[in-house]
């Protein structure tokens, strides 16, 4: 029985009850006041166990709780030190991406130059070659010539 409940039926008991005259004091059924006094005497352990109980749970609760905020906070750091570690990454490949298009187009610049340069002292050699050659042909020319006077027209062949 509800504890509280056999406190409302003491006090009614008492309600009931008859007033001496001139005191602060009443007649109370004895057999009914015992009775609900022993009912009482039942009903605390039961409530005291209830609450116990509930004390308990309570506490195992709180320790489950405690235990999965726990692993809750653990889980968030590794994930937070997981994506600072995946940034950190992430901003290295980054600065190495931009250092080795860097010095890619800075060789680019460099070979494009050199193929320049190359070009131009082959050219070059080239220009002085055909010159040589054409100082050669003219020398040839001006040697037939001495050899042969001019006549504007080749001989014809054999007729």
């Amino acid at each position: 029985m509800d504890i509280l409940h056999l406190v409302d039926r003491l006090e009614e008991l008492f309600n009931k009850s008859h007033a001496i005259p001139f005191t602060h004091n009443v007649i109370v059924d004895e057999d009914k006041f015992l009775d609900i006094i022993d009912q009482m005497r039942i009903s605390i352990p039961e409530e005291v166990k209830k609450a116990q109980e509930v004390f308990t749970k309570k506490d195992r609760f709180m320790a489950q709780a405690q235990e999965e905020a726990n692993r809750t906070l653990q889980l968030a750091r590794d994930k937070a030190d997981d994506l600072i570690g995946k940034e950190t990454l992430v901003s290295d490949a980054k600065r190495k991406a931009e250092q080795i298009i860097e010095q890619a187009r800075v060789e680019g610049e460099d070979i494009k130059a050199g193929a320049d340069h190359y070009a131009r002292e082959s050219l070059l050699n080239l220009e002085h070659a055909m010159e040589q050659l054409l100082a050669q042909v003219r020398n040839g020319v001006q040697v037939l010539e001495q050899r042969h006077p001019s006549t504007d027209e080749p001989r014809s062949q054999i007729e």
